[in-house]
């Protein structure tokens, strides 16, 4: 009896055998972005073709890159005979950077489940990882249409001169002789003047600090990461809303800068730049950056800084180049709470040891709203804001300060 169920095994492995390893192998293809977003869910698709005419079983493991860090990436399926599936999965990447994906290995059994083909499909690709171009579409909509309401979308015209020049004209009574272009009145025989028009561009820099204190983690990504996905998302309100903007890196060495321009093409510069920017672990020079805003912005802008105190005392440390930096442009300071101390310090406690952990969060979180008010004393605009909330309170503050007029 055990020799026939034996044979039996054996032939049926065989057949197994036979289905497997005759005709032509199931196939994968992965289909992903050119490029994936950093900090947000991006998807991958998986396209499994069953070229056998008989139905088979397919496990479905993909080689993820090891940034990720996943080793459980895992799907079953099954298809029937000269059939198609997509499997879809989410990766949420918490580095910039190339990623590389391996190969698709599919792990194939037939009905009988006898025998497992493994088979290796799909090509090794590499994505590279942007700062947070997903936020970016998100805000884009809510920059058009916030703030329509409140103050209205009637263009005024107001009388004055700015630098933006519009047009050469003939002179008429009332127009200021001092505007008189000369050179255009001896080319016509009659008298042109130069009009000009209240300037429609304000020039906005985003100012990153990538020294140690930006290095600091909040869930999974770096503080630096999002102020680098908070300026991609400002950047492009601005170039909707008709203003330059510009960029600015630094630590304890000057980084990187992008002069300011309202071209299309500035965003996508914008991106390229941001894509390479590292955290230092050295603390930032403020003197070199306060000579670099003398030297190379010479127009009264907008400066949005991106940056961290965690105590008072660090602050007054910085506070006279952010002083004289204020006297020349807007400055506009965005630092981090610590959503982490803020819970323990509104968490109930009840012994000794979680009173004194709680104390010591409420100081540092009295620290936080000290530099806030710091700040206000000697006229610097600041936000403090939890990083989840980066994105969103720096483009309201932009846009408040646009409608107020104030750049």
């Amino acid at each position: 009896m055990l020799e026939i169920l034996a044979i039996c095994f054996f032939i049926a492995t065989l057949v197994d055998v036979l289905f497997l390893f005759t005709g032509k192998n199931p196939a994968a293809t992965r289909k992903m972005p050119e490029r994936f977003s950093n900090g947000d869910w991006n998807f991958v698709d998986i396209h499994i073709t069953n070229h056998f005419r008989f139905p088979v079983t397919i496990d479905i493991n993909d080689e993820l890159p090891v940034q990720l860090q996943i080793r459980d990436q895992h799907h079953q399926t099954k298809l029937k005979g000269s059939a198609s599936s997509v499997y879809q999965y989410k990766l949420r990447p918490i580095e910039r950077g190339e990623y590389a994906f391996g190969d698709v290995i599919l792990l194939v059994r037939s009905g009988m489940g006898l025998i497992t083909k493994k088979i290796k499909t799909a090509k090794e690709q590499t994505v590279a990882v942007y700062p947070s171009y997903v936020q970016m579409r998100k805000y884009e909509l809510f920059a058009q249409s916030a703030y329509s309401n409140e103050f209205g979308s009637k263009r005024v015209r107001k009388i004055g001169h700015s630098m933006e020049f519009e047009q050469i004209k003939e002179y008429v009574n009332g127009d200021d002789v001092r505007t008189i272009n000369w050179k255009a009145t001896a080319r016509r025989g009659g008298l042109m003047v130069n009009h000009y028009t209240d300037e429609r561009s304000q020039q906005v820099y985003c100012i990153i600090d990538k020294g140690r204190l930006m290095k600091m983690p909040f869930d999974k990504l770096t503080l630096l990461d999002y102020a680098i996905n908070a300026t991609l998302v400002l950047s492009n309100v601005c170039l909707n809303k008709q203003d330059k903007i510009g960029l600015i890196t630094f630590s304890n060495k000057l980084g990187s800068l992008l002069a300011p321009d309202k071209k299309p093409i500035q965003l996508d510069n914008i991106l390229q730049v941001l894509y390479k920017q590292q955290t230092q672990f050295l603390e930032s020079d403020y003197e070199k950056l306060y000579l670099q805003v003398r030297s190379q912005i010479k127009q009264r802008s907008l400066l949005v800084l991106f940056t961290n105190f965690e105590s008072v005392s660090g602050l007054r440390r910085q506070l006279p180049y952010l002083k004289k930096i204020a006297s020349h442009h807007l400055l506009l300071v965005v630092f981090f709470e610590n959503t982490e101390l803020k819970e323990l310090g509104e968490k109930q406690v009840n012994d000794i040891e979680g009173l004194y952990t709680k104390t010591i969060a409420e100081k540092f979180g009295f620290e936080k709203k000290m530099i806030v008010k710091e700040l206000a004393n000697h006229g610097i605009l600041s936000i403090l804001t939890s990083p989840q909330q980066l994105t969103i309170n720096a483009v309201n503050k932009y846009l408040e300060l646009k409608a107020r007029q104030a750049i």
